[in-house]
């Protein structure tokens, strides 16, 4: 457990150093193995990646890093860390190739939580705003996180509909975790974290630039199952959020709207070319497929096609290590239950082996407590 805590430590203040980002950082773990060791390797085992600039900024200032500082500073600002392996992480999203390596969040993040975007227009319609909330609720009522980004409009709608249900949503910034953007939702902000949670890939201190909002909606639509557009103009940051769904594998909803608002623009031009019409929680149900893990390797394996994965000195030792393990695993799902009978390890053993295997990229875990290889 200690290692844990203290490789989201190590990855989480990487990213205080200028000019590197989650891709960066998924970069040296991917070299290394993990951040730890990208942290202690002597210089000369960067020699194949010195003509980077990042990486002299990085060899530099890493010596820099505060530790223990910047885990008090976390912890006043009420800030914890997860990163993909933990059962916390949003489950969605840890099968992206572009998952961050580690997330800040403030609140509560339940164990395999799925999530379903609804965004939209900042300067909505009364109708947006109460379609939105609408939706939001029915969502909220079927158990699923309503996920959005704190944005005025109907991002506002849609958490405030998820919170009125009762149910559980997530608000993705574009910054640190201390600020909150906009101000005026910093009570909406509070209320989200009782139940639901703020993330970010972002530490705090790093202010929410324009730059920073198209990356973020990559992590709402990568948390979710589908994205549901109430009002967007034609160039609005929402469509950036359906194409994001698009290319993760994700259903595309669209409500429509009066043929006479510009706010119909947008969410008609995706209904042109092939999102679905949505009306009610209905619509979103009757398009989701009946969850199975089967279903959900299929999901995994579409969003992963055509990645390549850097295979490490650090990944093939850790193959070694935990070779019982991996020796009981293939592309069928296997339940944790079914694995402890099959394995000869303790069970303390096998928890760690599937972690430390999770990290490595070796091994993927499904909902309901199932592994496979990633292979």
């Amino acid at each position: 457990m200690m290692r844990i805590i203290q490789e989201k430590i190590f990855r989480a203040s990487i990213l205080t150093i200028s000019g590197i980002g989650s891709q960066r950082l998924r970069q040296l773990i991917a070299y290394f193995g993990s951040a730890a060791q990208a942290l202690e390797a002597p210089a000369g085992a960067f020699s194949e990646l010195a003509h980077l600039v990042w990486v002299k900024e990085f060899l530099q200032h890493r010596a820099e890093l505060d530790l223990g500082a910047f885990q008090e500073r976390l912890q006043r600002k009420g800030i914890s860390l997860v990163m993909p392996g933990e059962s916390e992480y949003p489950c969605l999203l840890a099968e992206c190739p572009d998952a961050p390596p580690v997330l800040f969040y403030k609140g509560v993040l339940q164990a395999q939580q799925e999530g379903i975007a609804v965004v939209g227009a900042r300067k909505a319609s009364p109708y947006g705003k109460a379609a939105a909330s609408f939706l939001a609720g029915g969502i909220a009522g079927e158990g699923y996180a309503v996920v959005s980004g704190l944005a005025r409009g109907i991002d506002t709608a849609a958490h405030r509909g998820a919170l009125e249900a009762g149910g559980i949503t997530w608000a993705f910034m574009a910054g640190g975790l201390d600020t909150i953007y906009p101000y005026e939702n910093t009570k909406l902000a509070d209320s989200i974290m009782e139940k639901g949670a703020l993330l970010s890939e972002y530490p705090p201190g790093i202010p929410p630039e324009p730059g920073q909002f198209p990356a973020r909606n990559r992590l709402i639509s990568g948390s979710s199952r589908g994205v549901i557009v109430v009002e967007a103009a034609e160039k609005s940051g929402a469509l950036i959020t359906a194409d994001c769904a698009l290319e993760q594998g994700r259903e595309v909803y669209a409500v429509p709207g009066p043929i006479f608002s510009k706010l119909s623009r947008g969410t008609h031009q995706l209904l042109r070319m092939g999102a679905k019409v949505t009306e009610d929680m209905k619509d979103v149900l009757s398009e989701l497929a009946p969850f199975t893990p089967e279903n959900r390797l299929s999901e995994v394996l579409a969003c992963r096609e055509g990645t390549t994965r850097v295979r490490s000195k650090g990944m093939r030792q850790t193959e070694s290590k935990w070779a019982e393990i991996l020796g009981c695993l293939s592309d069928i799902p296997l339940h944790i239950d079914r694995l402890a009978v099959l394995c000869p390890l303790p069970a303390q053993g096998i928890a760690l082996g599937l972690l430390e295997l999770q990290l490595a990229g070796e091994i993927l875990q499904l909902p309901g407590q199932h592994y496979v290889l990633q292979r």
